[in-house]
């Protein structure tokens, strides 16, 4: 009975992996170490970021911004462009109810002297007549009458029915505007968001630090050799035609403005708002987004281009600048770097178009 009672407390004897089983025990153990290290690791606070990812990370950003910008300028074109025709509906249904209203009231007239008249049968009234032919040239007068009254009314049947055509289309013109409106706010939330967060991230950086990557503007935005102010010398190469040659002079007057997104000009400039006022100080007129203006002239090869053509960048064609000669490029690269010189060989080329 003891002998079971000590053989049923004896633990039983391990037996050790081998091959295949041992080699899948160590891949265990390892894999149990690594997570435990993760863990700990992840209770740690997470390193701080160099200034080089701050700013690698706010150019990011930056780009990012400026695609939402170029989508807000399309937005914003669309709804301005359905307010205008909505507008243009609701002119015309106004004027056309206008037609009408003095259409019904020349009817209205003619039914009132009817009813004063007294509605009698016409036999009657030729009886009763003391001079029957004035009665009879009186008659055929009035049957002309009513025939142009009738055209009258059969006109304003056509009027009340353009009238509901026009009032439809400017109800689903109101339902475009309405959809392109929340486009633009989309956008618009979209670039303050990722301005916001670039703001926010190059804010843990030093003044110096801070200072430096404004100077440099980043590479990818072209900035590192640019060159901002109105004394900056001029390209050597000169302007295929007078128009081009207007739109560069107007480029280098901007140089040193501030870029704003969704700006225009003339004091402030995202980077097709420069192309498109450049141009248009020229007496052209280009659309407003670089997705469209890549599409407003002759598209050129690299080789090929001279100064005033327009030069586009990144996949999607998201930025563009106003070529000058001398592989540079006036642009305005994105907030906190102003309208400035810079090579184009900086930001991945994406294409060119030459204006007419």
């Amino acid at each position: 009975m003891a002998a079971h009672r000590e053989a049923a407390h004896r633990k039983p004897k391990q037996r050790l992996f081998t091959g295949p089983a041992a080699r899948t025990a160590a891949t265990l153990a390892l894999a149990g170490a690594a997570t435990t290290t993760a863990l700990e690791g992840a209770a740690q606070a997470d390193p701080r970021p160099t200034p080089a990812q701050v700013e690698s990370e706010a150019d990011r950003l930056y780009h990012e911004a400026e695609v939402a910008t170029e989508r807000y300028n399309g937005a914003k074109e669309a709804a301005a462009a359905s307010e205008k025709a909505l507008d243009a509906l609701r002119d015309e249904a106004a004027r056309r109810t206008e037609r009408l209203n003095t259409a019904r009231d020349a009817l209205g007239s003619f039914a009132t002297a009817q009813y004063r008249s007294g509605g009698i049968d016409p036999a009657i009234r030729l009886a009763l007549s003391s001079d029957p032919d004035e009665y009879l040239e009186r008659a055929s007068y009035e049957n002309r009458v009513g025939d142009r009254q009738a055209g009258a009314l059969n006109g304003v049947r056509r009027q009340m029915s353009h009238i509901a055509q026009l009032r439809a289309r400017a109800e689903d013109e109101l339902v475009v505007l309405a959809s392109r409106r929340a486009d633009l706010k989309k956008h618009k939330d979209a670039v303050r968001a990722k301005l916001a967060d670039a703001r926010k991230l190059l804010a843990t950086l030093t003044a110096d630090q801070r200072a430096a990557y404004e100077r440099s503007a980043g590479a990818a935005h072209g900035g590192s050799t640019a060159r901002a102010g109105r004394s900056a010398p001029r390209s050597s190469v000169a302007a295929p035609h007078a128009r081009a040659a207007q739109a560069v002079g107007f480029a280098y007057g901007a140089l040193g403005k501030p870029y704003v997104w969704g700006a225009t000009g003339p004091f402030s400039f995202d980077c097709s708002g420069l192309t498109q006022a450049a141009w248009r100080a020229a007496g052209v007129s280009l659309p407003r987004t670089t997705y469209t203006q890549i599409n407003a002239g002759r598209r050129v090869s690299r080789s090929e281009l001279a100064p005033g053509d327009l030069v586009f960048f990144y996949p999607g064609v998201t930025h563009v600048g106003l070529y000058i000669g001398d592989g540079r490029m006036i642009h305005a690269p994105r907030p906190g770097a102003p309208v400035r010189i810079a090579p184009i060989s900086e930001m991945p080329f994406a294409g060119a178009t030459r204006v007419a």
